[in-house]
């Protein structure tokens, strides 16, 4: 059995359905709360849906069937200011994790991000030694505490301490695709911007408040969460790989090139007008990301990315344009 937690958010939902699909036997680990999050787990079946208060207890009574941890859960609002919210969720549960792992000789899976590059003063090699890691400065609370844990497995790994029978951690970069509906804030751009474009009505891109940047010229590795998926199932299939991998296409693209494809998927010319970006958001604004994936590449993964443009079509025209738009 595969335990996802936060199996009902959204690229863990997305790994649910997979496994789901494959016939493996899936455990959830996740809050529903409010809201409707609870659809983007109607379409599968799932063994277990285990709260997080009680995931201790579900670990010991599941040791023996269990063999794989998928650890997608964490608070990943980038504007979240509870420090101490985020260290406990985002840092002090994983390590819990990877030590039960460790213990069990389990298998352990985890999300970390893209955010730990911070600026990207420091490229985006996803150099997991504990010098390279030193070097980084996230921009915000969610990035340092997904940072947090990268040094702290880095720490472990050179003092020879226990590890899980197998450890993968995945920087996610802008992952966009289906079941990110309840994200709020969180949401990709494409499916912020949808609504607006599927109405005839200009796409509203931030502009640069840079000299040096066009408006509209603002870059990032998007990601289509099937890639994302993909990745975590040749993950399971090669258990003997191991480390810190980026997980992006190793391809920017501007937000007007989004802004373009989102049109040409709704079989519309390109519309884009440029407002102002809030002061909250420009304090911490990367305006560039690029995933080096020679190390996934190098461990074994073959299988090419999808482009924006294919992406954003099947995410327009499969989901977000039907009447039910959750995988």
């Amino acid at each position: 059995m595969i335990l996802v937690t936060g199996g009902a958010g959204f690229i863990g939902s997305n790994i649910v359905a997979a496994l789901a699909e494959r016939g493996e036997r899936v455990a959830v680990c996740d809050r529903l709360r409010e809201g409707e999050k609870w659809r983007n787990l109607a379409k599968v079946t799932v063994e277990d849906l285990v709260a997080p208060e009680t995931l201790a207890g579900w670990l010991a009574a599941h040791v023996t069937e269990l063999t794989v941890i998928v650890h997608m859960g964490a608070i990943t609002a980038t504007t979240e200011l509870d420090a101490d919210l985020l260290t406990e969720v985002n840092f002090r549960l994983p390590v819990a994790l990877w030590r039960w792992c460790a213990s069990e000789r389990k298998r352990l899976v985890y999300a970390s991000s893209a955010a730990t590059y911070g600026g990207g003063e420091q490229g985006f090699d996803d150099d997991a030694s504990a010098s390279a890691l030193a070097l980084l400065r996230p921009l915000n609370g969610y990035g340092w505490s997904k940072h947090l844990f990268d040094r702290w497995i880095a720490a472990e790994l050179a003092r020879g301490s226990a590890r899980p029978r197998q450890w993968a951690g995945l920087k996610f970069f802008n992952v966009y695709g289906p079941n990110e509906y309840h994200k709020g804030a969180m949401r990709s751009v494409i499916a912020h911007k949808y609504p607006l474009a599927a109405a005839g009505k200009a796409v509203t891109l931030f502009r640069s408040e840079r000299p040096d940047v066009p408006d509209g010229d603002q870059k990032r590795d998007f990601v289509y969460v099937r890639d994302c998926v993909e990745v975590v199932l040749w993950l399971l299939d090669h258990p003997n790989v191991n480390g810190l991998f980026n997980l992006g296409t190793g391809e920017a693209r501007s937000f007007a090139d989004l802004a373009r494809a989102l049109c040409a998927a709704l079989g519309q010319p390109a519309r884009i007008e440029y407002i102002d970006m809030p002061p909250a958001v420009g304090v911490h604004y990367q305006y560039f990301t690029e995933a080096r994936m020679e190390r996934l590449r190098k461990a074994g993964y073959t299988r090419p990315f999808t482009s924006l443009e294919d992406g954003v079509r099947e995410y327009v025209q499969r989901y977000l344009s039907q009447p039910d738009p959750y995988r």
